[in-house]
């Protein structure tokens, strides 16, 4: 097993200008461990150790570096030397390069590309922003119908170098058209006189390039693959699109969620290199309006400032009843958007969902309402806090727990389905607006329960 180079010691060498032993160590390392190391070095040194990487390594390592190191390196390094990482890297991975850049920069390396390599980037730029195409790669192995095992075994190891992978197959017509899929196993365990049609059943599993990324992300989690492949409307088969992919597709999206979750438009690149501007300008937004909806907090207890008045007692369980009714629509609309992420529910499961919040609503708040009686009834056996008319205060706040925390269920639960309704992301419906309208919504639930259960003992 190859040691991990270490930062320190390659810049001490290329400082010293130990240009031979930096070459040996980068060709015994591992690609994603120099991309580490050249990602860590000043901006000045990395194309200096680039330009020592080994041919056939340049492109590897390339791929694994952030949108920020390729650009400078595209910039430092010489035409013929990003002519060649261009053409060399994986299709997938230079498509997501170049979108990243100005467009002028984009026709200007498109220029470097071979005639091939260029029709196959154009292609891939040619499909939408966030479509199934920008991510495939058409370096797969495909076979024919027709064949014997035989045929497609030596068809495998003529042109399998060129594959991004070879753990599945594709079976294909004389137009292209995509028939079957088939593990490597398969071939290799099947009698090499055998047909190909004898040892195909029909059943496939594919994605449309025009097709949403979201969709691959889902696809491969239910079905459990590798690799899938990509075809257009009519059944030809255009490439196909890796677990790896996929993979950084789902990861974008659950971060995306999860800071909309808490109540911010979603960062477009990391937390540490996002700008101070740009970071006041995401969160502030959704600040500014949560801020508003709390501001709709005063004017409910401006409405029931006569029952304060008279019943000052009900203030001290106020924060209570708030908060168990913005926790409890915070858990649903967090269940309710992530069974949505994960294609589990949909707008046609409303119902469904909402049967069985309803039941859950009603079981959490005799809960917490059972829970806010006893520390009432507690309270006043310690320390006769309450008055002799304490039992009606305690039915008073549990019974509102019940509905608060039922409401705030149904809220959470329900605004993703109307927020999907309208086309929007149901994680714009995040926690801390859900919070905030049930905060507001359960001071008024409070303050009514307490103006019939009260009415004629403390009001």
């Amino acid at each position: 097993m190859t040691e991990p180079i270490q930062h320190p010691e390659i810049v001490e060498a290329l400082h010293a200008r130990n240009f031979a032993s930096l070459k040996e160590a980068f060709r015994a390392a591992e690609p994603i461990d120099l991309a580490a190391v050249i990602e860590a070095m000043e901006e000045e040194d990395r194309a200096v150790a680039f330009r020592l990487l080994p041919h056939d390594k340049a492109a590897d390592v390339f791929e694994y570096l952030e949108p920020e190191a390729q650009e400078g390196l595209l910039k430092a390094l010489g035409r013929d030397r990003v002519a060649s990482i261009l053409n060399e890297m994986s299709p997938d991975d230079r498509t997501a390069l170049l979108e990243e850049l100005p467009a002028a920069a984009t026709r200007q390396l498109l220029h470097l590309l071979t005639p091939d390599e260029r029709r196959i980037a154009v292609t891939l730029l040619g499909y939408p922003e966030d479509s199934i195409g920008r991510l495939m790669t058409p370096d797969y192995v495909a076979v024919g119908r027709g064949w014997t095992v035989q045929q497609c075994l030596d068809h495998i190891r003529k042109h399998g170098s060129d594959s991004e992978t070879l753990n599945v197959i594709y079976v294909v017509d004389e137009q292209g058209r995509l028939h079957d899929d088939l593990r490597i196993r398969q071939l290799l365990m099947a009698d090499p006189g055998a047909g190909i049609a004898d040892i195909t059943d029909g059943k496939f599993v594919s994605l449309k390039a025009w097709d949403d990324q979201e969709l691959a992300v889902s696809v491969f989690a239910e079905y459990d693959r590798v690799a899938l492949p990509v075809v257009d409307s009519h059944g030809a088969m255009l490439g196909i699109v890796t677990f790896d992919d996929v993979w950084d597709v789902a990861e974008e999206e659950a971060t995306e969620d999860i800071q909309k979750l808490g109540g911010m438009e979603a960062l477009d690149e990391p937390y540490i290199e996002t700008s101070f501007l740009d970071m006041v300008k995401k969160r502030a937004g959704w600040l500014i309006v949560l801020f508003l909806g709390q501001m709709l907090t005063a004017n409910a207890i401006g409405w029931f400032q006569d029952e304060i008045s008279q019943a000052l007692v009900l203030v001290l369980f106020l924060p209570l009843i708030i908060s168990s009714g913005g926790n409890s629509g915070s858990q649903a609309a967090t269940l309710v958007i992530r069974s949505m992420s994960l294609g589990e529910i949909g707008l046609r499961d409303w119902w469904r969902v909402m049967r069985r919040e309803v039941l859950s609503g009603l079981a959490l708040g005799a809960i917490v309402g059972a829970i806010g009686f006893v520390r009432i009834a507690i309270g006043e056996i310690v320390t006769a806090a309450y008055g002799p008319k304490w039992p009606l205060l305690g039915v008073t706040v549990a019974v509102a727990l019940v509905v608060v925390v039922l409401w705030g269920t149904l809220v959470g639960s329900m605004l993703p389905f109307v927020m999907r309704r309208v086309g929007a992301d149901p994680a714009a419906s995040s926690t801390p607006f859900v919070s905030t309208l049930v905060d507001v919504t359960g001071l008024v639930i409070y303050f009514s329960v307490a103006s019939v259960t009260l009415e004629g003992h403390l009001f």
